[in-house]
């Protein structure tokens, strides 16, 4: 290690910050490997208390938190603050590439979209001015016309017409620029139509730009159908005629991945934006968020379930669930650059009008953040090591995981599948369970360690969701984001389930793991499966990554294939 290496005072830039990262990086790949050996698994046993303690350990702190161990008086170097602080980190994680880890749109990153974003922390290069910024954001502009592209077609894209995007910080962000920019193109007086499976995010933007709450439409089987939305806006145009109103439709939702008919929805739009401004009316607009299921896009076999989004005014991307991007990577596309004009503003140190007279590019407008991170330049990196074939078998591949899981559950007498999973997230349960022992499975598996499943209020008659204030009925849900997953996790995971059932039902509150906790199921070691496993697994073979995508998911676990007893 170089002298200078322990020396936290060495910037990563200029003559000697090359060598003192490559030293560091070593103490930064060390640690992540040790924590993710001490964890064992995919998220650390013993629940919220057990890692809180582990933390005020490393810290040196008390329990009562008075001890400044994070703040010491005296610095304990680099050296020792990343080896000790980034395994803590790697121990107390939930791995999402681990393939037991399935519980959130929460994607395992690609090594080398992390390793490109390792390069965007050294150079640090803020978004909202050219002279910091001079080729990240000339990059940037190449990434956002071509993701607008490929949604809405050639042009040349940017301000001045054409298809275009703004880089954000994910779904949240995107949908409220949909709103916002809504309401400047049409007045204050918006009205916001969605349907109940729609993300929390449109009713909270909505809430933060001082709007009316949105009309919450029904979603039958868990989209929003043209009927619904044809009698919600004839019964808003005699409530309010005249009113200018956005409808946010939903291209993958977060409980099922159900997609919206888009098409249908955009014929309904159009219909009624044509009545509205014929007779004075503010019109009628389309924002379909499309943070989990818009990357179907890439995929030639896919891409049809997103028929009709490319008739909508704006689009919600993200790649930070089925794009493999480290958080946070989303995108707010627009069919013609110049919708995004309402954004500019005008501050003399960014952009003074007589430097953008000059010729130097305003950047200012492209976020509604000043300071910015490059969080383009991952993106690039990932879109031109894999292109959009190599995207898009990814996004085939992982869709396929969730079809596999599916099958698995359909066929044990002892689960209940939900329906045939739309995107990459399977719905399920052991027959017979009610709510809270489904509850108490999760709760399970997460206070061992050994699983982490999400859970949705799902109802098969009415299809209810999170919009609806949870209530349906309750299901595990397992969002598969790891195109690597093999048959023999999926089996694993499930036994796992089918395991802690009779325990958990006997729980109400948060348990407390056995010690030491089990193994995981014979079934990920290749030795004989216990009988509660459905059935022999087949194990992952090297090979069975589609070419030029092979190890590119970064992971610091142990292998999935073999575990050891948890402690």
């Amino acid at each position: 290690m170089n002298a200078f290496a322990d020396d936290a005072r060495v910037l990563a830039g200029g003559s000697e910050g090359a060598a003192a990262l490559r030293s560091l990086t070593g103490v930064v790949f060390d640690a992540l490997e040790a924590g993710a050996a001490r964890r064992g698994g995919p998220l650390p046993s013993g629940g919220p208390a057990a890692v809180a303690e582990r933390v005020r350990a490393v810290l040196g702190e008390s329990r009562g938190g008075r001890a400044a161990g994070v703040l010491p008086e005296e610095g304990t170097g680099a050296v020792e603050a990343l080896s000790s602080l980034v395994g803590l980190a790697a121990e107390g994680a939930a791995d999402p590439a681990d393939p037991l880890c399935a519980a959130h749109l929460h994607c395992p990153p690609l090594a080398v979209a992390a390793a490109a974003d390792l390069s965007a922390s050294v150079l640090n290069p803020s978004m909202d001015s050219w002279d910091q910024a001079p080729a990240a954001s000339e990059l940037e502009a190449s990434v956002c016309r071509a993701l607008a592209g490929l949604l809405y077609g050639g042009g040349r894209g940017g301000v001045d017409g054409g298809p275009d995007a703004l880089v954000t910080t994910g779904g949240t962000e995107s949908n409220q620029l949909g709103v916002l920019l809504a309401r400047e193109a049409s007045g204050p007086g918006v009205r916001v139509v969605c349907g109940v499976n729609a993300h929390h995010s449109v009713p909270r933007a909505a809430w933060l730009l001082g709007l009316p709450e949105p009309v919450r439409v029904a979603a039958p089987r868990g989209v929003l159908e043209p009927a619904g939305l044809r009698a919600a806006l004839e019964s808003l145009g005699t409530r309010a005629p005249g009113a200018p109103v956005l409808v946010v439709a939903t291209a993958g939702t977060t409980d099922t991945g159900a997609i919206d008919p888009l098409d249908e929805l955009a014929d309904v739009v159009r219909e009624f934006d044509v009545r509205s401004r014929s007779g004075g009316g503010g019109g009628v607009r389309l924002h379909v968020d499309a943070a989990y299921g818009g990357m179907l896009l890439f995929s030639s076999g896919l891409r049809a379930r997103l028929s009709g989004l490319e008739r909508a005014d704006s689009v919600t991307l993200d790649l930070h669930k089925l794009g493999w991007q480290p958080v946070a990577a989303g995108l707010f596309v627009v069919p013609d650059g110049r919708a995004l004009r309402p954004l500019d503003h005008r501050a003399d140190y960014l952009n003074a009008d007589d430097d953008t007279a000059a010729g130097l590019p305003d950047l200012l407008g492209r976020s509604l953040r000043t300071t910015r991170r490059p969080d383009v330049l991952k993106v690039a990196v990932t879109l031109r090591a894999l292109g959009r074939a190599g995207v898009g078998a990814l996004v085939e591949r992982t869709c396929g995981v969730a079809s596999r899981l599916a099958a698995l559950v359909d066929a044990d007498p002892r689960l209940e599948l939900f329906g045939p999973p739309v995107l990459s997230t399977v719905l399920f349960r052991p027959v017979g369970a009610d709510a809270e022992s489904v509850a108490a499975v999760r709760r399970r598996l997460l206070a061992e360690g050994r699983a982490v499943l999400g859970r949705a209020a799902v109802s098969r008659e009415d299809g209810a969701e999170e919009g609806a204030g949870g209530c349906g009925e309750l299901w595990l849900k397992a969002t598969l984001l790891n195109p690597h997953a093999g048959e023999g996790d999926l089996r694993a995971l499930l036994g796992l389930v089918i395991e802690a059932l009779p325990s958990a039902a006997r729980e109400a509150a948060w348990p407390e793991p056995a010690a030491p906790a089990r193994p995981l199921p014979a079934s990920r070691s290749g030795t004989p499966p216990p009988p509660h496993v459905p059935a022999a697994p087949v194990p992952r073979p090297a090979s069975s990554a589609p070419a030029g995508t092979a190890n590119v998911i970064t992971s610091v676990t142990a292998s999935s294939a073999a575990r050891s007893p948890r402690s």
